[in-house]
C-alpha cells in the first residue's frame, strides 16, 4: 500500500490550500473528494486579505472573477444606506465559485498533488505509527490526516464535537439569474459591490458575478409564520425590493431556488495527535460578513506551515502541535461571531453603521475587520468585542 506524508479529505478551497503548501514544501499529499469538479458553491463574495494566500498558492486572483469595491448596507424602506469600502493594499473580488474552487484543486495537482475525486472518506483511525484512511475506494495510509471535509465536519462529528452556534440565521433561500441590461445593471456591475439589504425577517444578499450573472439570498433569521412555499417567501421578498424589481428585469433564472438550514456550528476538536480540520470542518458563521472562505484558506494556511515545521522535528505526532494557532483561529473565529451577534442582537446597523459619519475611528476599525484583518494589535473596537464577551472563547 502505498504511504502519504499527509491524507487530506476534501478538495475544496481548504483542502486544495493545505494540498498546494505542503507540496511546495516537498512533502507526498493526497487528496480524496468525494465529489466531481466542478460542483456548485454557495458563498461568491470574498474577502480582501485573502489574496496574501492566493499569491502563495500563485493563483492569478483576478482571472474570470469581477472585481470588488467594497459593501452596501441598504434600509430600502427609509433611505438610508452605507458603503464600506474594501479595497486599499489587497483587491478583492466576486467569485463564482465551481469555477474558481475547480482551479484551486487543478493548481495543487499542478504542484505536485495525488488527487482522486468521487472517492468518500468514511473512516479514520490514528496510532503512534500513522493514519489509516478508508474511503469508498479503499484504504489509504499516511503520516498525518487533514479534515478539509466542509461541512461534514468529518472528525468533529466523529468525535461528537460539533456544537451549533444559536441565534443567527436559520436557513437561507437563494438563486441565480443571468441579466440583462440596464441603468440599474449597469450601476451595481461598475463597482462589484456586495449589498446587503436590512428586511424585518432578516437580510438580502445581492452579489454582481462575472457575465451579468447575479446571485441572490434571503437569510431569514426572526421566527415567522410564512404560509407559503421557500419559493413564494423568496419571490416575496425580491419583489418587495425597488431595487431587486429594476435588476431582476427581464432576467432569466439560471439557478432555481435552493435552500440551506443551520449553518452556524464550531468544531470543538478541531486538531489531535497527527490530525487537523481546516475551513468548514473547523467552524463556520452566518454569511452575513462573508468570512467562509476567507477561514477555509487562512486555516489551510496556518495549519500546512505548522505542519511542515512539525515534520521537519519529528513533531508530527504531538498532540499539541497547532495549539498556537488554534488560538489565532479562535481569535478570529470570535471576532466574526460577536461582530455577526452584534448585526443580529444589537442593531449594530440602524445604532452604528448607519451612525458612522459620527465615528470615523469605529468605522476604519469594523472595516478592516471585515476585509479580514483580524489579528491587529491596536484595533479598538475588536478588543472591546472579545474583552466584554470573554465566554465566547470556544
Amino acid at each position: 500500500m502505498q504511504r502519504y506524508d499527509v491524507i487530506i479529505a476534501g478538495g475544496g478551497p481548504a483542502g486544495s490550500t493545505a494540498a498546494t503548501l505542503l507540496a511546495q514544501y516537498g512533502h507526498k499529499v493526497l487528496i480524496l473528494e468525494k465529489d466531481q469538479h466542478p460542483k456548485f458553491h454557495i458563498g461568491e463574495s470574498m474577502m480582501p486579505l485573502i489574496e496574501p494566500v492566493m499569491n502563495r498558492l500563485e493563483l492569478d486572483w483576478g482571472k474570470g472573477n469581477l472585481k470588488k469595491m467594497g459593501a452596501d448596507f441598504i434600509h430600502e424602506p427609509s433611505g438610508r444606506s452605507l458603503f464600506l469600502p474594501l479595497m486599499g493594499k489587497y483587491q478583492t473580488y466576486q467569485i463564482e465559485r465551481s469555477s474558481f474552487d475547480h482551479r484551486m484543486y487543478n493548481n495543487a495537482i499542478a504542484h505536485g498533488v495525488e488527487a482522486y475525486q468521487n472517492i468518500k472518506v468514511t473512516d479514520v483511525v490514528i496510532d503512534e505509527r500513522g493514519v489509516r484512511v478508508s474511503t469508498s475506494g479503499g484504504d489509504f495510509e499516511g503520516r498525518y490526516f487533514i479534515d478539509a471535509t466542509g461541512r461534514s465536519a468529518l472528525m468533529g462529528r466523529k468525535f461528537r464535537k460539533v456544537k451549533r452556534l444559536e441565534n443567527f440565521g436559520r436557513y437561507a433561500l437563494y438563486q441565480h439569474y443571468q441579466l440583462t441590461d440596464n441603468p440599474a445593471v449597469e450601476a451595481i456591475f461598475s463597482t462589484g459591490n456586495v449589498k446587503i439589504l436590512l428586511v424585518d425577517v432578516g437580510w438580502l444578499w445581492i452579489i454582481p458575478l462575472i457575465g451579468k450573472k447575479l446571485s441572490v439570498g434571503l437569510v431569514v433569521q426572526k421566527q415567522s409564520k410564512f404560509d407559503v412555499s421557500k419559493q413564494q417567501i423568496l419571490k416575496q421578498y425580491l419583489d418587495d425590493s425597488p431595487l431587486l424589481t429594476s435588476l431582476l428585469d427581464n432576467s432569466e433564472v439560471i439557478l432555481p431556488v435552493q435552500a440551506e438550514a443551520d449553518f452556524s456550528y464550531i468544531n470543538q476538536r478541531r486538531y489531535g495527535a497527527r490530525y487537523a480540520c481546516c475551513g468548514d470542518a473547523a467552524g463556520f458563521l452566518d454569511p452575513v460578513f462573508s468570512s467562509g472562505f476567507f477561514f477555509a484558506v487562512k486555516t489551510a494556511e496556518l495549519i500546512a506551515d505548522r505542519l511542515h515545521q512539525g515534520f521537519l522535528k519529528g513533531q508530527e505526532a504531538d498532540s499539541k502541535l497547532h495549539a498556537e494557532d488554534d488560538y489565532l483561529y479562535k481569535t478570529g473565529f470570535n471576532t466574526m461571531w460577536l461582530l455577526i451577534d452584534r448585526f443580529y442582537r444589537s442593531s449594530l446597523v440602524e445604532n452604528l453603521i448607519f451612525e458612522f459619519d459620527r465615528h470615523e475611528r469605529i468605522k476604519d476599525e469594523i472595516t478592516a475587520l471585515l476585509a479580514g484583518d483580524l489579528w491587529s494589535d491596536d484595533n479598538l473596537f475588536q478588543q472591546g468585542l472579545l474583552k466584554g464577551r470573554r465566554a465566547a472563547i470556544l
